[in-house]
């Protein structure tokens, strides 16, 4: 039985940690082939079970000795139809293998949670098509239908929320959050920006964030902006007072300041700054006054979330 889906503690304000660079941890640090970087292929042998199981246990630790809550995020950003197929999954398959990355997520929480860290699980969603570039873009109604799945599997188990994470264009959040809204999920959307600050449409973060609470009766129970650098997300945020950004509580940057299409053609790993990028988590902090769930995206790992809970928790 889900333990937090009715009342989730993050949305108190008190802060929340959550895991690095899931994909670019295992492929360059821990040498793993993931093909489509789908971490959720993983969960096929032990060998693999094994080594998401220290993952999450190394950021599990983070949080417990920092007591504060920590956001279990399940490994199945590419567990989706599309990307499913091309590593031999079928709707059945990926139901499974869905169901599999809850149960160990339920295993860590039940080894580290305790009354000073209380964890959340989220069931993992990612974009249909490539984070980075939304040249194939569906309808609401086919987002919410190709998305449903997934979210109505994570339903039925001990996941207490969506996490749709890596998003580039309004209309599929507007599917996943339909989906989820269906389904009894609460639902938080993560967005990507570019260079410039805008997304890979170009269009800007609030007045996307704007029209998706217009138009969803702000169902999402929050906004995060994932896989960018904070130098790319603080040109996201403008200037002035931007009562909008209350409604973003959660922040996963890249370590690297490269764009995009750079990281795409990188052969080596740009883990950045740790030191900086906590520092620079810090300054968006000042900026984003309900932030309050901290995670890494790209080239982050457990360092770096070291040095954002340094700089961040005691705000």
């Amino acid at each position: 039985m889900p333990k937090y889906r009715n009342h989730l503690p993050q949305l108190s304000g008190e802060p929340f940690l959550t895991d690095g660079g899931i994909e670019t941890t295992l492929i360059y640090r821990e040498g793993f082939e993931l093909p489509h970087f789908a971490a959720f292929h993983l969960l096929q042998d032990d060998q693999g079970v094994e080594a998401l199981r220290k993952y999450y246990r190394t950021y599990a630790s983070i949080a417990a000795v920092n007591k504060v809550g920590f956001i279990l995020e399940s490994p199945t950003w590419r567990a989706n139809p599309d990307w499913g197929i091309k590593l031999g999954y079928d709707m059945e398959g990926l139901a499974n293998v869905n169901r599999r990355a809850i149960d160990l997520l339920v295993e860590i929480r039940k080894e580290y949670e305790n009354e000073n860290s209380r964890m959340v699980i989220s069931g993992c969603i990612g974009p249909r098509g490539d984070g980075y570039n939304p040249s194939s873009m569906m309808s609401v109604e086919e987002a919410e239908q190709y998305h449903s799945e997934q979210i109505k599997t994570f339903a039925d188990t001990e996941a207490d929320m969506v996490s749709a994470i890596t998003i580039n264009y309004p209309q599929e959040a507007e599917g996943i959050i339909r989906a989820a809204k269906r389904e009894g999920m609460p639902v938080a959307i993560s967005f990507t920006v570019e260079t410039n600050g805008l997304l890979p449409t170009g269009q800007s973060l609030d007045s996307v964030i704007a029209a998706l609470d217009k138009v969803t009766g702000s169902a999402p129970v929050y906004y995060m902006i994932n896989c960018a650098h904070p130098t790319h997300i603080e040109k996201a945020l403008g200037s002035g007072d931007k009562s909008w950004s209350d409604r973003i509580r959660g922040l996963r940057a890249n370590a690297s300041s490269k764009s995009h299409a750079e990281l795409d053609q990188a052969t080596e790993l740009d883990d950045g700054n740790p030191l900086e990028l906590g520092r620079q988590y810090g300054q968006l902090a000042d900026r984003l006054k309900r932030l309050n769930v901290l995670g890494g995206c790209c080239g982050t790992d457990h360092r770096h979330i070291g040095e954002i809970a340094k700089v961040c928790i005691n705000r």
